[in-house]
């Protein structure tokens, strides 16, 4: 599908399979575990969207779509990226890694290598973690790699979606310059 949808027109449409299918994606994956803000879920539909993710994962305890406040951040996105629910993040993580997907957690660790050291083979799946707690261990044991956003100020983290969009956007740069 050639033709972007504006907002107005995106939060009213019902995009039939086919409409879904036929959009190219990236061998981008998103992995939600226990966001608490509905408007975050939202944000990180619209991501999925903008990056052409393959799929997007909600993990945990939390909302999923139907949901009016997700549906009013992602903009309608909901309805055009395919999504699948997990039990737990460590089960999405491990099924990912089963079908040869390299994972990359965001999360401030002692670990962690900045973002723009990171180089993470396609297809790729991005771990983001509850915006209080985190990444749990077990999570963060089975990753391929954890990647940080370095932060200047007073606060410790970003936003979970914000940090999200600057690790997919490093990830797809190679393709962007091509």
């Amino acid at each position: 599908m050639n033709d972007k949808l504006r907002a107005a027109a995106l939060r009213k449409s019902s995009p039939t399979e086919h409409q879904i299918q036929s959009i190219q994606r990236n061998q981008i994956y998103l992995v939600l575990d226990r966001i608490i803000d509905t408007y975050n879920i939202g944000s990180m539909f619209r991501l999925a969207d903008a990056i052409g993710a393959q799929k997007l994962y909600l993990c945990g305890e939390m909302e999923t779509p139907p949901n009016s406040r997700i549906h009013k951040a992602a903009v309608g996105t909901e309805n055009w990226v395919p999504w699948e629910k997990f039990d737990s993040t460590l089960e999405a993580v491990k099924h990912l890694k089963s079908q040869g997907i390299h994972t990359v957690a965001v999360e401030q660790h002692k670990n962690a290598v900045a973002y723009y050291d990171l180089i993470a083979p396609l297809p790729v799946a991005i771990i983001a973690g509850h915006e209080t707690e985190g990444l749990e261990k077990e999570v963060l044991e089975e990753v391929d790699t954890i990647v940080e956003i370095p932060m200047f100020g007073i606060n410790n983290s970003f936003n979970v979606w914000g940090t999200t969009a600057v690790v997919a956007y490093k990830l797809l740069e190679e393709k962007l310059k091509a």
